[in-house]
């Protein structure tokens, strides 16, 4: 079978030489590495982990096919291809379920997917970082700010059932856990740079 990929990256040609192989390793390698980055975005763009899904399985259909043909020269990194894929399937499911008006063409000129790919990257390590922090953050705090941000309870709510006297101290014991969260963070978060 003829193969040709331009990306110079021998990980990538021989993944996608996997993938049109029906390499079972290569298919979850590929998975592995580019699904969650994907969710992140439709998640981010009034999607659900459902749409993600079929989102991402269409893609590597695509890209499966493309593989497969034998003439497929990938020029850019798998991701941001995944990611392109994807970007323009779920943009052309928005707007087929009217929740997205612009025309879809035109958003491929207004914003690189190099660029697009890059914030996303950007966020899912944010996100990777505080949740490192609050795992580092411990009881109560953690509890309480899940409390309060997540399960959206309200202060008098957060006060009896962590037993505060009263609303003011619940919230006075807020600030202070998201005072040391926002330290942890900012300490994880020079090291990842760093």
């Amino acid at each position: 079978m003829k193969y040709s990929c331009v990306t110079t990256d021998p990980l990538e040609k021989a993944l996608l030489k996997g993938l049109a192989e029906n390499d079972r390793k290569a298919t979850e390698t590929i998975y592995k590495e580019n699904y969650n980055m994907v969710q992140s975005m439709i998640i981010n763009n009034n999607g659900s982990v459902d749409d993600a899904r079929d989102i991402f399985q269409e893609a590597m259909v695509v890209l499966y096919e493309k593989a497969k043909s034998g003439n497929f020269e990938l020029s850019c990194q798998i991701k941001t291809y995944i990611y392109s894929i994807c970007r323009r399937l779920w943009l052309k499911r928005l707007q087929q379920l009217n929740r997205y008006q612009t025309d879809v063409g035109g958003v491929e000129d207004s914003v690189p997917v190099e660029e697009d790919l890059e914030q996303q990257e950007q966020k899912n390590m944010e996100f990777h970082v505080m949740e490192k922090a609050m795992m580092g953050l411990g009881e109560p705090c953690r509890s309480l700010l899940d409390a309060f941000y997540l399960q959206k309870k309200s202060m008098t709510e957060i006060a009896s059932g962590f037993g505060y006297t009263n609303a003011d101290n619940a919230k006075t014991q807020k600030y202070k856990c998201l005072s040391r969260l926002k330290k942890l963070f900012f300490a994880q978060y020079k090291n990842q740079v760093v």
